[in-house]
């Protein structure tokens, strides 16, 4: 499957999941707020497992398993042997890591927030049920990226779509027998809370139960073997061994954000308005990033295993230029229509201009993380991932830093947008290191060409912005329509984005930007 036609597929179905995830957070909302202590409560809980599933599986297995994956190909039984004996490795090593992490959940409550002790002791009623999401997640991630690696990119991306489906249905139940609005502490029982709490997992084991069943219809036998002898695990346990000291930095500056934006919790965006304006931010990044860049670094590994290094350094080229022309009218789009984007997750046209600058905090960093996408995998491709660590640990050390100036300087009601900023700020440091050290490691990638086009991308995006935002004021700003409910957020939102994209891509047309055309023969090849 080519790039174009294996990018448009993740692309849909990412972008499917994205906006099914965007209805899921509106029912969210509705049940319980965006900005209040039960919000927050189940916010921290809910996040348990998606943080440490970061450490085992975004950096682990993401990092060490396409690699792998695709050397094994080339066996004689197409690496079925080497995959049964991943896939049981790899359920042994979750399986262990969601028991402790179940049981230590009031642990990882006061870790990771800075509650009072009645919304300590909701959330810690809420991680018992939300943990154990941590297997499946672990599970679903390490059959994905098997599935990726063979050039199955399809059931991975689509596959969320189901975990959406079933949580929206147990939201939608828990407000007919229990009402909606429960943000505050008052009245939870535990019947809520299983219900809230259970269908936050039932869909995480549903779309890892989806992805089951579609690795069976390929062809791949579903076994386990525990002879592990001759897997390479000295090689895969060296870059596990990195990949996990990389993800482990983020995740502990992750913990010291939330106890930095947790006291804001109450009448202030935090903890749960953070992770709703992220989801906006997944949106664009899934969407774009992960749908082009996923081909693009199985491509990568492919080439650097066939020691094609000219070939190499062209696919990354451009694969950043791709992504970064993409990304540049995303960032614009979402910008300008960031207030009318806030009010599909808010309760009021108030609570949607307080939670607008975590949007726009975020939303600084994404050009630079698409350059770090296609950086890193390189790294992962060449087989180091001792330097994904080095820089990441100077960008953890400096987004500490900057997360604690925030603590000591900003009041609470803006807390949370500038611990958004700090972490854009120090995210896009990184970037600029890891792309030094690539050079220096692995020779000249042209990337001063590459990051010139990225220049261009940018000014060419600032009167495609303009124009957004003048639909905006012309229909009235914050008093407009476009605030007047979820669904006219939405759909103002979405006005305001079309506009933007249109003169973006007029504009690209107008002074005949070379990866226009790029972009518009990759997605003709779906």
């Amino acid at each position: 499957m080519g790039i174009g036609r294996a990018s448009a597929m993740i692309a849909a179905g990412t972008l499917v999941s994205r906006l099914t995830g965007l209805l899921r957070a509106v029912v969210l909302v509705a049940a319980i707020g965006s900005v209040g202590m039960a919000s927050d409560a189940f916010a921290v809980a809910n996040q348990l497992p998606n943080s440490i599933y970061q450490v085992i599986s975004a950096g682990v297995l993401t990092g060490v398993i396409v690699p792998q994956v695709v050397r094994a190909t080339a066996h004689n039984d197409g690496g079925h042997a080497f995959l049964a004996k991943l896939l049981t490795l790899g359920t042994i090593i979750v399986g262990s890591i969601t028991l402790v992490a179940t049981l230590g959940a009031p642990v990882l409550i006061d870790l990771y927030s800075d509650f009072g002790p009645a919304q300590s002791a909701l959330a810690i009623q809420f991680a018992y049920w939300c943990v154990p999401q941590l297997f499946f997640y672990g599970m679903f991630a390490l059959l994905g990226e098997i599935l990726n690696a063979r050039r199955v990119f399809g059931p991975y991306a689509w596959a969320p779509i189901v975990n959406n489906a079933v949580s929206i249905a147990g939201f939608v139940l828990f407000m007919v027998l229990f009402g909606q609005s429960r943000s505050g502490l008052g009245g939870w029982n535990t019947e809520m809370i299983a219900l809230l709490g259970g269908t936050a997992t039932l869909g995480v084991i549903a779309q890892m139960v989806v992805l089951v069943l579609f690795w069976r219809r390929i062809g791949i036998p579903l076994r386990l073997d525990f002879q592990w002898r001759g897997m390479g695990l000295g090689r895969m346990g060296k870059l596990a061994f990195w990949t996990f000291l990389t993800t482990l930095a983020g995740q502990l500056v992750g913990l010291v954000q939330s106890r930095v934006v947790t006291p804001a919790s109450g009448e202030n965006a935090s903890v749960a308005a953070s992770q709703y304006t992220w989801l906006v931010f997944m949106v664009a990044y899934s969407t774009i990033v992960l749908a082009i860049g996923t081909p693009y670094f199985t491509r990568i590994s492919e080439e650097v295993a066939a020691e094609k290094g000219d070939e190499v350094r062209e696919t990354v080229r451009q694969a950043i230029r791709i992504l970064g022309l993409l990304v540049v009218v995303a960032m614009a789009a979402i910008a300008v229509a960031s207030i009318p984007a806030s009010r599909i997750f808010s309760k009021s046209a108030a609570e949607a201009v307080l939670i607008a600058p975590l949007l726009l905090a975020y939303l600084v960093s994404l050009l630079p993380l698409a350059v770090l996408f296609v950086v890193q995998r390189t790294f992962y491709a060449y087989g180091d991932a001792r330097t994904p660590f080095i820089y990441t640990l100077i960008q953890a050390a400096l987004l500490v830093v900057l997360t604690l100036v925030v603590a000591a300087t900003t009041p609470l009601e803006q807390r949370a947008a500038m611990v958004a900023l700090a972490q854009s700020v120090a995210s896009t440091v990184q970037t600029v290191i890891a792309a030094i050290m690539l050079k220096r490691k692995f020779g000249s990638f042209g990337l001063g060409g590459t990051m010139l086009a990225l220049g261009r991308f940018v000014l060419l995006a600032v009167p495609a912005a303009a124009a957004g935002w003048g639909v905006f004021l012309l229909v009235g700003g914050v008093d407009s329509w476009m605030l007047s409910g979820m669904l006219q957020g939405a759909l103002g939102a979405a006005l305001i984005a079309v506009v933007t994209g249109v003169v973006f891509v007029a504009l690209l047309a107008l002074f005949r930007v070379p990866e226009l055309t790029t972009a518009v023969r990759m997605l003709r090849r779906r």
